[in-house]
């Protein structure tokens, strides 16, 4: 698991490819990293400090991360989709000594804050120093020092700032692995016949880990700049990818694809389809089983570490809609007074016997995560079977309580999401008078077709056949549903305009 070993044993294999067939060889990236480590050394950064890296996904972002990984680093990828206050926050939070930036991103790297050390990746950056020139004559060798670093990762700032996830940093020597990358390699199939997908960005904590695992397995990694459906399916073809990771929303758009299309390209190749960071609805999931094959399996965590299921598709179909059984941490179902509740009642999910966790500079949200059992919570509600299956169903804050009745987002969404004229879809409640809230419906209309009365009737029409009559949208609107590159749908940004616009 130690990439000197991977570049000794296989120099010339990918380790990272672009979606213009662009390779970065383990040799290279062994070489690479190296130099990087050594910048750090003489520029003072011993284990603990930390590093903010502000990239899009990019062949060498790749040596940087490695050198952050080998010199026992912190290191924050920064998602270049926050706004500027957003960023600038993160770099500050998370205490970075040394920034790299690159050079596509100039006009947010000039946003953030002053710190002692800055680096511009593929191009100059004002106020930052090229780090190509800088590392080309440092030793390719390794640092004498080296020890596992960690990545610490900040939320989507979906409801609100991002909160900063603090690791324990591994008291190891490099190479030793994290224990995810053994649970890759142990539970997923990870090894040096791997080649991994992934279409999502490096900033967030499932693209990062499993990109890196699947190098630590000595496998090939291959990264896209942006999701496209039918690019997916090419890349499958050429690269001929043996693991893939999605999101829900890209099954919709892969789905949604024509047939035509959909059947030129051969996927035959792929062994193992992982999908994760937002629930899915259950018929966009079987129908992705039809197509592909029994190969799915989903996983429900968090950054956090306090909690992890995985449920593959033959165990999903005998539960469809379930997240699976516990393989880290116990799950307990409570009601707002902490009490659990009995097995299949919905209520908030905490966990315990699991590694605890602090999100950086801020002790009252971490205080607000834990309970006085010393269970942390994610936020989720969701209820258990008798079979010890977890079913999500929304977020504690997603939840619309409209006529003093509970009602789930996430059921009415998925209702529609597979809708002919329907694109996105994103469900909230807003402010209503007689019933406190009301459910309303943000619809991004397919392509052709034309939003107004009529739509609105048919999509009513089409949903009522499906949820019950309070589940129903009292109001519509259409147009765009602002969602991260993770899926994740930004109610945030939502809720702050049709809250306030509701009378």
């Amino acid at each position: 698991m130690d990439l000197s070993v991977w570049a000794g044993e296989q120099p010339d294999k990918a380790a990272v490819i672009d979606a213009a067939g662009a390779v970065i060889a383990y040799a290279e990236l062994e070489a690479a990293s190296n130099r990087i480590a050594h910048l750090f050394r003489e520029l003072g950064l011993s284990r603990g400090d930390h590093i903010a890296i502000l990239s899009e996904n990019r062949l060498d972002l790749f040596p940087v991360l490695w050198a952050a990984q080998r010199t026992g680093l912190y290191y924050t990828p920064v998602n270049w989709h926050l706004t500027a206050g957003e960023a600038a926050y993160v770099v500050e939070n998370c205490g970075a000594r040394l920034v790299v930036a690159s050079a596509t991103l100039a006009d947010l790297a000039a946003e953030l804050p002053e710190v002692e050390h800055r680096f511009s990746l593929g191009g100059a950056v004002p106020g930052h120093e090229p780090l190509e020139p800088r590392v080309e004559l440092l030793p390719a060798t390794p640092v004498e020092d080296q020890s596992e670093g960690c990545y610490m990762l900040y939320s989507s700032g979906t409801t609100g700032r991002p909160k900063g996830i603090l690791p324990m940093m591994p008291d190891a020597p490099f190479g030793t692995g994290m224990p995810f990358d053994h649970l890759m390699q142990s539970a997923f199939g990870f090894s040096p016949e791997t080649i991994y997908l992934s279409p999502g960005p490096l900033y967030h904590a499932a693209p990062l880990g499993w990109s890196l695992g699947a190098i630590r397995a000595g496998g090939t990694t291959v990264i896209m700049d942006r999701f496209d459906p039918e690019i997916v399916l090419r890349l499958i073809e050429r690269d001929k990818v043996t693991h893939a990771q999605f999101v829900p929303t890209m099954f919709v758009r892969m789905l949604k694809l024509p047939d035509d299309v959909r059947s030129t390209y051969a996927l035959d190749s792929l062994r193992l389809v992982i999908h994760a960071a937002a629930p899915c609805p259950v018929e966009v999931k079987r129908a992705m089983i039809e197509w592909l094959g029994p190969i799915l399996v989903e996983f429900y965590a968090g950054s956090e570490g306090n909690c992890f299921f995985s449920i593959d598709s033959p165990t999903w179909l005998d539960h469809p809609g379930s997240v699976g059984r516990s393989v880290l941490g116990v799950v307990h179902v409570c009601d707002e007074s902490g009490r659990e509740l009995p097995t299949g009642e919905v209520g908030q999910l905490w966990f315990s016997d699991a590694s605890p966790f602090e999100y950086h500079g801020d002790p009252e949200k971490t205080a607000a995560a834990f309970d006085a059992r010393g269970w942390s919570t994610l936020g989720d509600l969701g209820r258990v079977d008798e079979d010890g299956f977890l079913y999500l169903a929304d977020r504690r804050t997603d939840l619309i309580i409209s006529g003093g009745v509970n009602i789930y987002p996430r059921e009415i969404e998925e209702a529609l999401i597979l809708h002919p004229s329907v694109a996105d879809v994103a469900v909230l409640g807003v402010p209503d008078e007689e019933f406190g809230h009301r459910v309303h419906a943000v619809v991004s209309p397919a392509d052709g077709i034309v939003p107004g009365p009529e739509l609105e009737a048919e999509l009513t029409a089409y949903v009522r056949q499906q949820v019950a009559g309070f589940k129903i949208p009292r109001s519509w609107a259409f147009e765009d549903v602002p969602r991260l590159p993770s899926g994740k749908i930004l109610r945030r940004v939502l809720l702050e305009r049709f809250r306030s616009e509701a009378v």
